[in-house]
């Protein structure tokens, strides 16, 4: 029988469809590759991007990260924000950063198949400018996010991510934040360290876990395989500006593993990945919401999410999800993928 299930973080209902029986094998699809005839991303091409905000080189010297503005932003850093009333509504001007992460010098390199030094200085790049960008008080909230695929809206095949600061928080993070203060006023506790925390005991949602680092699936998972990593509790961290070279690396251990697994089980499919960590203190506008725990009382994470099943009027018109695939099933699934 299918079941509505209540996200607890979130405070939305999603409908585990079991009943439609969508196993896990029935996704195993092959990803179809983005057709292109010239990428700027590549080695040489450098000229062809705009100038590098920042690099990571390899010990011979060589480019092996590189971040540089986008050339089409969707907000631009130039300006004031100028917050003004248009009748009932508000309107700010389109102040913001738009970066993109060139992740290797080699366009069919991909995370599972790169060495674990090499994702970490991806996982590197994206804390340096997380903390560079965080010096801008305009900017309230920066989102570190990785399109896979066609299907997943990367337009260049070449393995690249995306950073966008915003001058205001994302409604989803918002969510987040209000739920993890309410949590902490009633219990004092991180409500992300308590679901892990249930997770691990119960044993059905949990992927892999080391002293560091959990993956999971969420109870209330939104669609097929759709899985979170995160710090241990014992670990607990806000912000993931904060993290250390060596955590990055037991970090890059995990989710190479993690999409690798992915890949092989599910036949590369297209995937978006995001991480949602603590907005920006430095911002000189943080709205109503309170910092004084804030270090307490939220966990970033990374959540990984697969394009399996599409949205259609009912997601749309309810704001519930259907998954055909119970998340319980999904684990199982992925758990017995051998590397």
């Amino acid at each position: 029988m299918s079941e509505l299930r209540h996200d607890p973080i979130q405070k939305r209902w999603v409908i585990i469809a079991s009943d439609r029986g969508k196993r896990p094998i029935d996704f195993k699809k092959e990803n179809i590759k983005i057709s292109t005839t010239f990428c700027p991303f590549c080695k040489g091409s450098e000229a062809k991007t705009p100038n590098n905000i920042s690099q990571i080189l390899d010990d011979n010297g060589n480019w092996r990260v590189r971040a540089v503005p986008n050339k089409y932003p969707a907000l631009k850093i130039e300006g004031d924000l100028d917050k003004k009333a248009d009748g009932i509504y508000d309107v700010v001007n389109g102040i913001g950063a738009h970066e993109i992460i060139i992740e290797s010098p080699n366009h069919d390199d991909d995370i599972p198949n790169m060495s674990t030094e090499d994702v970490q200085k991806i996982l590197i790049m994206y804390r340096n400018r997380l903390n560079d960008l965080k010096k801008d008080s305009r900017f309230k909230y920066v989102l570190i996010f990785k399109n896979y695929g066609e299907a997943a809206g990367a337009s260049l095949e070449h393995p690249h991510s995306q950073i966008i600061a915003t001058p205001i928080t994302p409604r989803t993070v918002s969510a987040e934040l209000e739920s993890a203060k309410e949590h902490f006023l009633l219990k004092e506790r991180c409500i992300f360290c308590d679901i892990i925390n249930q997770e691990l005991k119960d044993n059905k949602r949990i992927i892999y876990h080391d002293n560091q680092y959990v993956v999971m699936m969420p109870f209330a998972s939104r669609f097929p395989f759709e899985m979170m990593i995160a710090p241990m509790p014992q670990k607990h961290s806000h912000d993931y500006a904060d993290c250390t070279d060596n955590e990055l690396y037991n970090l890059a251990v995990v989710l190479k593993t993690t999409l690798a697994k992915l890949k092989k089980g599910l036949n590369n499919p297209a995937y978006n990945f995001l991480i949602h960590t603590a907005p920006n203190k430095n911002s000189s506008k943080r709205g109503n919401l309170d910092w004084n725990t804030i270090e307490r009382d939220f966990h970033w994470h990374i959540e990984i999410i697969p394009r399996l099943t599409k949205k259609a009027g009912f997601e749309w018109g309810t704001g519930f999800y259907i998954n055909p695939t119970p998340p319980e099933e999904a684990t199982e699934y992925l758990k017995k993928i051998k590397l």
